[in-house]
């Protein structure tokens, strides 16, 4: 029995997403308990910066140190307050870092990501042994280096009867299939990442009301629209939708220059900001829909949300008519906190590198072999940040 913090900020640059959890592991799958769990905000400055640049914006090479020094620094303050008031604390950090490039692989084009928030630092500022940069290992063995929580996926949501889609909606939307007992037959399980998920909804909403709101609570601006099914169907040809797993995107492509190009598709319609949102969100779940339709081996028996876009009804409703008679959960109604799932997951990843345990599926990520993912940074006691 082990405890584990798992430190996460998504394409959606909220925050970060701390989960404090004590897993237990036997020969075949590990038991999750989570104590706590809580979003820390980044400050408007340093949440500002990373947008700048996530959005392609050029900074110098003392900058983006400057930035890694900033983020791992609130990575580790995170770190430290999630375990206030519970004993004993934490033996391992897993830190997934802040994402601020993605690359996929694509033919003679080697696969890069670049995550900020040092794991030697937050270490060092935590005194607890931390593992980070997980992506790298994956793609150094030809894989897309996401989605990389789908053997966690597996081995704590899958059912001993039912196929079920575990879908994540943060700022990119993915997707991990699970065949019934799939910790059983893991060369069944396939993932990718579905497209948008709320990106281009944060960054309309940005937009539409002068930078007073940073996201749709509850889908309820968007709600007051009514979606123009004909652009949906335009912005769906895009050729990432068409495009067979494994894949991956982000920000690079479904970002501000992907919303404008949008935006200026929409003005022979004259909609409202409602509408364009709600279209927005139409594509969201279209897209994810599509790729079910295009992708899986069959349709699940349920859908289980996780991520922001979990909390979204509208953006829930929306994909539940698009599916219908498929159940869309979330996947706390299953016993993963949705809100943390994607951290809590971290956590795990952690575990298994410092037990010597591989983490990724190459079904999903379209990696030559499954490898070890992580870098451990051991602590040395220097420092402790408070």
């Amino acid at each position: 029995m082990v405890r584990v913090i798992g430190l996460i900020s998504g394409t959606s640059v909220d925050g970060i997403d701390a989960a404090f959890v004590e897993i237990k592991s036997s020969s075949t799958s590990v038991q999750i308990q989570l104590i706590a769990a809580q979003t820390y905000p980044y400050s408007p400055e340093l949440r500002s910066q990373i947008l700048r640049l996530c959005g392609g914006e050029s900074i110098s090479m003392a900058e983006l140190a400057q930035l890694d020094d900033a983020v791992a620094i609130a990575f580790a303050l995170a770190a430290r307050a999630i375990q206030g008031g519970f004993e004993p604390g934490a033996t391992l950090i897993g830190s997934h870092g802040q994402t601020v490039f993605h690359r996929p692989q694509k033919e003679n084009q080697l696969g890069y990501s670049l995550q900020l928030g040092r794991g030697a630092v937050i270490a060092q500022l935590t005194n607890l042994t931390t593992v980070s940069n997980f992506r790298v290992a994956d793609l150094a063995v030809g894989g897309q280096g996401a989605p990389l929580v789908s053997r966690v996926d597996a081995d704590i949501l899958s059912h001993p009867t039912y196929c079920r889609c575990v879908q994540n909606i943060g700022g990119i939307g993915n997707v991990t299939y699970l065949p019934p007992d799939a910790l059983n037959c893991s060369e069944q399980i396939i993932g990718w990442d579905t497209g948008p998920g709320n990106s281009l909804l944060d960054l309309a909403v940005q937009s539409f009301s002068h930078g007073t709101k940073t996201y749709d609570q509850d889908g309820a601006w968007a709600a007051q629209g009514t979606p123009c099914m004909s652009l949906v169907e335009q912005w769906l040809k895009q050729d990432f939708f068409q495009q067979p797993p494994p894949k991956s995107t982000g920000r690079e492509l479904f970002g501000q220059d992907y919303l404008q190009q949008c935006l200026t598709a929409a003005q022979p319609y004259h909609l409202s900001e409602a509408d364009l949102l709600a279209t927005l969100t139409e594509l969201t779940t279209a897209s994810i829909e599509q790729s079910y339709r295009q992708f899986l081996p069959q349709m699940p028996d349920q859908v289980l949300l996780c991520g922001g876009g979990s909390d979204n009804l509208f953006l829930k409703q929306s994909l539940q008519k698009r599916l219908n008679p498929i159940p869309v959960m979330t996947t706390s109604e299953v016993g993963m906190d949705a809100n943390f799932k994607e951290a809590i997951a971290f956590a795990v990843l952690a575990y298994w590198r410092s037990q010597g345990i591989v983490g990724n599926l190459p079904e999903v990520t379209g990696a030559k072999t499954a490898v070890l993912l992580g870098e451990i940074h051991t602590a040395w006691g220097t420092r402790v940040v408070r």
